[in-house]
This record gives C-alpha cells, sequence and structure tokens, in this order.
C-alpha cells in the first residue's frame, strides 16, 4: 500500500515537492533524468526507492545537492545552488591574498545591491 506523503522520506518529499514548485508534471521530470514518468510516480507514492545514480541525476535536474535532497532544507537556498557552490569553492581554492581581493569587491557589489533594494532604486545605469 503507497505511503502517505507526510511519512515518506525527506528525498521523497524534496522531489515531490521541488518537482511541483517547478511546474513539472512526472513525465517532465522523468525526461529530465532520462526514466520512464512510471518510475516518478512509484517513487512519490513510496513504492519504490530510487537508486543513488538517480538521486544523482535528480539532483542535477532540480539544481541543487545530493545532501538537500537527503535533508531538506536545513543548508541556506544558496548553498543548494550547485553554480553557488561552485563559486565558493573556486574562491576557497584560491591564494589568500586573492581571495581577499574577490571577497572585498564582493562585499562592495552586495552593499550597493542591498543600498539600490532598500531604497526602491533600480538598477544601476553607467
Amino acid at each position: 500500500m503507497p505511503a502517505d506523503l507526510t511519512t515518506l522520506p525527506t528525498l521523497v518529499r524534496q522531489m515531490h515537492a521541488m518537482r511541483r514548485e517547478r511546474g513539472w508534471s512526472q513525465p517532465d521530470l522523468a525526461a529530465k533524468i532520462g526514466a520512464h514518468h512510471t518510475m516518478i510516480g512509484r517513487y512519490e507514492r513510496g513504492e519504490m526507492m530510487p537508486a543513488v545514480d538517480v538521486v544523482a541525476k535528480l539532483a542535477d535536474a532540480f539544481g541543487v545537492t545530493i545532501d538537500h535532497l537527503y535533508h531538506g532544507t536545513s543548508a541556506p537556498e544558496v548553498m543548494q545552488d550547485k553554480t553557488m557552490l561552485a563559486r565558493c569553492q573556486t574562491i576557497a581554492g584560491l591564494p589568500t591574498a586573492d581571495r581577499t581581493i574577490i571577497l572585498a569587491a564582493l562585499d562592495a557589489l552586495l552593499r550597493d545591491a542591498k543600498t539600490r533594494q532598500n531604497y526602491g532604486g533600480g538598477t544601476q545605469s553607467g
């Protein structure tokens, strides 16, 4: 008998929620990961759990980490975004002097963006 969505593992709940948030049908998600749409339904009903390689494809399709699929929203959303994680890893791997310069420039850009946001300003024109 299929499980109630609230009793399913976090992985399945996350997969279902992210699919719905993006407006994807089960066939849409299946096409993105190279699976048959009936498999997505079986996962979401708790009849089957996806294999590790399928979980990796799901994470790629959603643009999140595998950890996010398994553990939910414990990490800030920005740290679930693979492109942001890749940028952070690149910065972390740089020499200290380069990292300091990049972070100072980033801090200045963020400060300017927050100021525009707080004061209702649009995009900056040159």
